[in-house]
């Protein structure tokens, strides 16, 4: 059964989720997890399970991408889902390889520090699905039935994309729910390495011309559709002019919730889901549904 979330714990959650990795693990006080002390009875293990479903699809993705491997079995834990897709990218561009190694060794040492800190509460990695979720991805945008984020390093920095931008929104909807000063500063630290991941994405991306434009902006349209009522997503080119930090007005980064991060990975805009999309099976932990 799954217990109900209340909406602020979930931005917390995803705040530490994507980067919390390096950072936190020098903090002092992370050995142990305590219960969070809002009503609802939501409790930092499962911010955390939460946070390394997502990091476990990010590092399955980049090394996949740049090594042809993914996760060892040590890294995925017991019992682990298995993983559908993904294959090493033939690079024509020797800086955007060095740029997809160094994101996929960030990724990576998220999944350990997450797997350090939870022990024997660590939940394994669930089942992940590139094939289908990509395919989903195209059809919604428009990329056509034959698009494949492993078939060229435009397609894959593409891929990226989809992840860092929902990395980003996410930690800055937390950023307002955390109350442990050493998890704040080390949130807004890890914040700033998503922040790179995305920056360095989008600006790539928007340098590779009109095509990657175009595709770049298909898939931040699709993913609008079904993260929620509001539109908190831009694509890299705007009226006219590169738009590669998307922000308010007021140049501040969006925020989405939990719910909001699981209606994109699991490819839905029904309320309720607990699996699909990416994670074919749902994800592993108390929070797992849209």
């Amino acid at each position: 059964m799954i217990r109900p979330v209340p909406s602020l714990f979930l931005p917390r959650r995803l705040l530490l989720q994507l980067g919390l990795g390096a950072t936190l693990a020098s903090s002092a006080g992370l050995a142990s997890i305590s219960r969070a002390d809002e009503p609802g009875g939501v409790m930092d293990e499962d911010i955390f399970q939460f946070a390394l479903n997502l990091e476990y699809m990010e590092a399955e993705y980049y090394l996949r991408g740049t090594t042809g491997k993914g996760i060892d079995d040590s890294d995925a834990g017991a019992e682990a889902g298995p993983v559908t897709g993904g294959s090493q990218v033939s690079f024509d561009t020797p800086a955007i390889s060095e740029f997809m190694r160094e994101v996929a060794e960030n990724e990576l040492a998220h999944v350990r520090f997450y797997r350090k800190t939870l022990g024997d509460q660590a939940v394994p990695r669930p089942a992940i699905d590139f094939d289908a979720g990509f395919t989903a991805v195209a059809k919604a945008a428009g990329l056509g039935e034959n698009f494949d984020p492993f078939g060229n390093e435009m397609n894959f920095v593409l891929g990226g994309m989809l992840f860092e931008d929902v990395g980003v929104t996410a930690y800055a909807g937390a950023a307002t729910v955390l109350k442990n000063k050493d998890f704040l500063a080390a949130a807004a630290g890890i914040l700033a390495v998503e922040a790179y991941h995305m920056g360095m994405a989008r600006s790539t991306l928007y340098r590779m011309g009109e095509q990657a434009w175009k595709a770049a902006n298909a898939v931040s349209d699709a993913r609008d559709k079904i993260d929620g009522s509001e539109d908190k997503d831009q694509g890299i080119q705007m009226d006219g002019k590169a738009n590669i930090v998307p922000s308010t007005p007021d140049a501040i980064a969006f925020t989405r919730t939990p719910q909001e991060v699981l209606r994109i990975v699991y490819l839905t805009d029904q309320e309720g889901a607990t699996k699909g999309g990416f994670y074919p099976n749902g994800m592993n932990g108390m929070i797992n549904s849209t």
